[in-house]
């Protein structure tokens, strides 16, 4: 399975990304990211998946099931948190926007049939994680036991300023155990150029995936609109290059009958969390919050 899929290999015509799970070589996990112009409607049957519809970037009015939801979206992933719906499988969903739209669908494959469901900006929960150069900004808006209407989708984004790492200490979740749940885990990337906000190819960071035993051994470099693919295996860390601050959109689902994102430190790291206890947090953390740029 290629790991790495470089900005552009999964486009599908102007849309940058079009990943189902067969696509991807998995079951469960897919990603869409569609781009449309000022004016444009788009229709998007979800089929066996159920989704986020998540602006990345402009606003737009969103029709399911007789349905109608305006998302303000944000002017960048960089610059706000975002409110968001949630749609079924087997549903047909309008877009339309007036000033442009680029909005990404995290998807799961999944049995069970919910409503369409609105998700305001001001109650999703930004997290700060970590510490020193390991802190980080996680905005838990799909996620268990915050959002709970959802089969078998599971998605958060994390912001890691310029300089700073995160998904660290590494960690998996591929094994049904005490301490974690089988997931497929998808993370799309976005890069800001130099003023912060602004995404942009000119910048790049460092992921890394890999197996105790070595047969999978990932250490590559990402940029703006790639995406990498986690099967399984110990994920971590992702490093913002000092200059570019680094944002990811996680998608997990997996065969579990309970929606879980629960995973296990690679043991040899696990000690790391301990030393933040006498570090300060980042001060640049918590970068956005529904209202915009917090610094």
């Amino acid at each position: 399975m290629r790991l790495l899929r470089a900005a552009g290999t999964l486009a599908d015509g102007l849309d940058p990304v079009l990943l189902d799970a067969e696509r991807a070589g998995w079951s469960y996990a897919g990603l869409r990211v569609l781009r449309l112009g000022a004016g444009e409607t788009r229709m998007v049957r979800t089929g066996e998946y159920e989704a986020f519809v998540l602006p990345l970037a402009g606003a737009c009015t969103v029709r399911v099931d007789g349905l109608e939801f305006e998302l303000a979206g944000r002017d960048s992933v960089f610059a706000r948190v975002t409110d968001f719906v949630y749609v079924p499988r087997d549903a047909e969903v309008e877009l339309s926007t007036v000033g442009g739209l680029e909005v990404a669908l995290p998807m799961a494959r999944c049995a069970n049939r919910l409503e369409p469901k609105y998700g305001p900006a001001e109650k999703v929960p930004v997290e700060v994680r970590g510490a020193g150069p390991a802190t980080r900004q996680v905005t838990n808006f799909g996620v268990p036991g915050i959002w709970d209407h959802a089969d078998k989708l599971n998605a958060c984004e994390l912001i890691t300023p310029d300089g700073n790492w995160s998904s660290y200490p590494p960690h998996k979740h591929d094994e049904a155990g005490v301490c974690e749940v089988i997931n497929e885990e998808i993370y799309y990337f976005r890069i800001a150029g130099r003023d912060g906000i602004t995404t942009s190819r000119m910048g790049f960071g460092m992921h890394r995936t890999y197996t105790v035993d070595g047969t999978l051994d990932e250490n590559v470099a990402v940029r703006d609109g790639d995406v990498f693919l986690v099967p399984h295996g110990y994920h971590g860390p992702c490093i913002a290059a000092p200059g570019y601050p680094m944002y990811y959109l996680n998608v997990l689902a997996g065969p579990a009958p309970e929606r879980s994102m629960a995973f296990c430190d690679d043991p040899t790291h696990s000690w790391v969390r301990d030393s933040w206890a006498d570090q300060p947090l980042d001060p640049r953390c918590p970068v956005t919050d529904h209202n915009g740029r917090c610094s």
